[in-house]
């Protein structure tokens, strides 16, 4: 008897192990976000190293990219930190991705007495409307033609001085 429950145990492991997956389950798994790479965080941006971007002609704000924070993905996400800076001087800086095939934008940390604070935002789809002004020129212009990321972190940095693809 025993030995018949000890076959019937491992008919049954066997069996679980080869099961195969429905057709609902295959269909939603194409679904999936892609995984995303491991995230470390840039370097604090230096002055020296930011390059200016033309994105909102009505807005009084400057806006730029650290090119020593873009990081193109094997994920193809373009991740890069971002500063706004009002008239007065005062910064706005956070290290955001886009998902350029799925048209997506995610926050991962905001800057904060030179130093980073991770958010919790998730991925959040740009819509028309839905984003600010330098999020779309990043988009469309830089990062993103074609809803394809650019090839490499100096393609990205080429596009931001001047020159185009």
């Amino acid at each position: 008897m025993k030995r018949l429950a000890a076959v019937a145990c491992l008919v049954a492991a066997a069996c679980g192990s080869t099961e195969e997956k429905s057709d609902w389950e295959r269909e939603h798994e194409k679904n999936l976000p892609p995984s995303e790479d491991e995230l470390s965080l840039p370097a604090y941006p230096r002055d020296r190293d930011l390059i200016e971007f033309s994105a909102a002609p009505t807005s009084d704000f400057r806006y730029f990219v650290d090119s020593n924070s873009i990081n193109v993905g094997s994920d193809g996400i373009v991740r890069y930190t971002l500063v706004a800076r009002s008239p007065a001087g005062v910064e706005n800086v956070s290290y955001e991705g886009m998902r350029c095939t799925t048209g997506e934008l995610r926050v991962y940390a905001l800057g904060r007495e030179r130093g980073w604070r991770m958010t919790q935002s998730g991925w959040r789809p740009m819509q028309p409307g839905s984003m600010q002004a330098w999020h779309r020129v990043l988009y469309r212009e830089y990062f993103c033609r074609y809803r394809e990321p650019v090839a490499s972190r100096e393609q990205a940095i080429y596009a931001l001085r001047g020159a185009r693809r």
